[in-house]
């Protein structure tokens, strides 16, 4: 007779759920200080034409209670609930080219652009 036991596979570690770069992070602390001092940027993702999702960013007063609290590069970002699972493993960046600045995401869960 032989028995076998089952041993738990170890679940690797999920990746964070955002990272802020350092880029970013030197940007909300200059909005942060300014007009927004007292607010909290959140993000979240909305249906946006044919092709899928897009980032949609807004300043809020507090966290509510869909929202996940992001303390990344030591600048806080609060993310909607139900946006988590598009943006699992993404790194949020700010950018400044010839003619635009802006906050980008390097999401490593895009399909498509």
């Amino acid at each position: 007779m032989s028995t076998t036991t089952n041993t738990p596979t170890p679940r690797r570690p999920l990746p964070p759920l955002m990272t802020v770069s350092d880029g970013a992070a030197e940007r909300l602390r200059a909005l942060y200080a300014r007009g927004q001092e007292g607010k909290l940027l959140r993000i979240s993702v909305k249906t946006k034409g044919c092709s899928g999702l897009s980032y949609d960013l807004g300043w809020v007063d507090a966290a509510g209670p869909g929202d996940e609290t992001i303390h990344d590069n030591g600048v806080t970002v609060l993310v909607d609930r139900k946006a988590t699972l598009f943006l699992i493993g993404t790194e949020m960046d700010y950018e400044v080219k010839a003619m635009s600045a802006g906050f980008t995401f390097r999401n490593p869960n895009e399909k498509g652009r």
